[in-house]
């Protein structure tokens, strides 16, 4: 309609100036504290400083080295041994867990006992007690225990438990093996709950999976077909169980895959990216790090975030610094992913991609969540929130499967509070979104009105969903009063109101870029 081409041009017309302005003032910014922030070093781009106040990027940045001289070594020793003596899934799980085992031995050390001891424990409990009513109930505790106590011991001493194996304190690697090991405990549930159903003959209607789904019609496998289709019982033996543990590619920080669709992938290596499409995949992560690396030298938003210099700025800059701290955070978790994506692809085995959409392209919790991190979302569905009940327990399945996230992530208490934030906020977006599923209308007028109400329903969720991030991963608890005080004063009530509006019209172009998705 020719109105919708209209609109559609005016909201590019604001994106355009949003854009220009909060880049300019963030360039302004960065050049006026400069002096004052912490976390900067010395750049490579001219005579800039650049922003290495993040850990974890700081950490991924100044090892991407020695990782990709691990991956180019790993992947042609597989291929070869592969290639070779055309190795079936069994051989190539002893060939990964080889290969793996010496990178966990570079990464953790002697710590790799105590990898083994409780992974070994969990398979023991699998094998002995997975036709038990109380089975799920006895994995779930197994893991939540260690995943617990991993956190508050600190991973352990060597010398706890004696002081003839406290020498071996001074081997524990260049890695704290239990920061890793939050995966490897949601590997260890999904090969339990995996085997428990396949003892349980998983009712999973393949047949009319590959009529319905528009992947697998075409020739491609999707991964829930991966995920449900039905193992030999000889698949789930100790050697698969520990190469689908340790698999290197994965191993630090996923995606995550579960137990069937790794396992299906040894037998048979991924055919849904052809050589042309993996190598396009690397190119595309190239060009995300140049971008990373041109935020990080001209952009200081995570910089005055640890410096704690945001609480000195005024309102609209406080705005800009918060939005560009959660554009920083996903290009940085991005790229973290997508590295580690593109070394499993090469090895053959496919994990769901974990950002399928940009962070600006989703107007609703649901959404943002499906498409953040979406292989634990993935995970989540599967070994939480179905068990719990799925939809007919939606509102209460939310607050449990977000306090486990949190808990997941670490035990701090501005997680939790970023948990219950989240779940205050996703409530009423089901309650509405159910109950507009149901409410059918064919009059245009009322579709307008609907698409407004959508539109300020969205910028609603976009604000909400800064603030809970903000809370979670920037100022805290103790900041929510802080941040209210502010943008409740004279001159932070127009910020909120620019604010507010420019969600809006970032959720009326989400309607266009849904719509063109559609037609296509």
């Amino acid at each position: 309609m020719a109105w919708k081409r209209v609109e559609l041009m005016l909201l590019v017309l604001y994106a355009f100036v949003f854009y220009t302005i909060v880049i300019r003032r963030s360039l302004q910014l960065s050049y006026r504290y400069s002096e004052e922030l912490y976390g900067l070093r010395a750049g490579w781009i001219g005579d800039r400083l650049s922003d290495v106040s993040d850990a974890q990027w700081r950490n991924f940045r100044g090892n991407l080295p020695i990782l990709t001289i691990v991956f180019v070594i790993f992947s042609l020793v597989a291929y070869t041994l592969r290639a070779t003596f055309r190795l079936n899934g069994s051989g190539m799980s002893i060939v990964w867990s080889f290969i793996s085992f010496a990178y966990l031995s570079y990464l953790h050390g002697a710590c790799i006992v105590f990898i083994l001891s409780i992974a070994s424990i969990n398979f023991i409990l699998a094998k002995m007690f997975s036709q038990s009513k109380a089975y799920l109930l006895l994995l779930w505790g197994y893991n939540i225990f260690f995943l617990l106590c991993n956190r508050i011991y600190e991973g352990y001493s060597f010398s706890s438990i004696g002081e003839s194996w406290a020498f071996l304190d001074n081997y524990r690697g260049t890695f704290r093996w239990h920061i890793c090991f939050n995966f490897v405990i949601l590997r260890m549930i999904s090969f339990g709950y995996d085997y428990y159903l396949v003892r349980r003959d998983s009712r999973f209607d393949h047949k009319k999976h590959l009529r319905c789904c528009s992947a697998c019609s075409v020739g491609k496998t999707c991964y829930q077909f991966l995920q449900e289709k039905s193992l030999q019982i000889n698949k789930y033996s100790f050697m698969m169980y520990l190469c689908y543990l340790v698999y290197a590619p994965l191993y630090i920080a996923g995606p995550i895959v579960s137990f069937n669709a790794f396992a299906s992938q040894l037998d048979t290596p991924q055919k849904n990216y052809s050589l042309r499409s993996v190598a396009w995949y690397g190119f595309r992560w190239a060009l995300s790090f140049c971008l990373m690396e041109m935020i990080t030298h001209w952009f200081y938003y995570n910089a005055f975030v640890i410096s704690g210099l945001w609480k000195y700025l005024s309102p609209l800059e406080v705005f800009i610094i918060g939005y560009g701290v959660l554009n920083f955070m996903w290009l940085k978790f991005l790229l973290i992913w997508r590295y580690f994506q593109f070394w499993s692809l090469v090895g053959g085995v496919e994990a769901p991609e974990n950002m399928p959409k940009c962070i600006n392209n989703c107007y609703n919790l649901e959404s943002f969540w499906k498409n953040w991190h979406a292989s634990f979302n993935k995970w989540l569905v599967r070994y939480m929130y179905i068990p719990l009940g799925g939809s007919k327990r939606k509102l209460l399945n939310v607050w449990v499967i977000f306090t486990f996230v949190a808990i997941w992530h670490d035990l701090e208490w501005k997680l939790l509070s970023w948990a219950w934030l989240t779940c205050l906020f996703f409530v009423p977006e089901l309650i509405v979104k159910s109950a507009v599923a149901k409410f059918q209308v064919n009059n245009a007028c009322i579709k307008f009105i609907l698409r407004e109400f959508g539109a300020v329903s969205g910028a609603i969720t976009i604000t909400c969903l800064m603030v809970v991030n903000l809370v979670g991963y920037v100022i805290g608890p103790s900041g929510i009063n802080w941040f209210i005080t502010r943008f409740l004063q004279k001159d932070g009530l127009p910020v909120l109101g620019g604010m507010f509006t420019t969600f809006y019209v970032g959720t009326k172009l989400m309607f266009h870029i849904r719509e063109a998705e559609e037609r296509r």
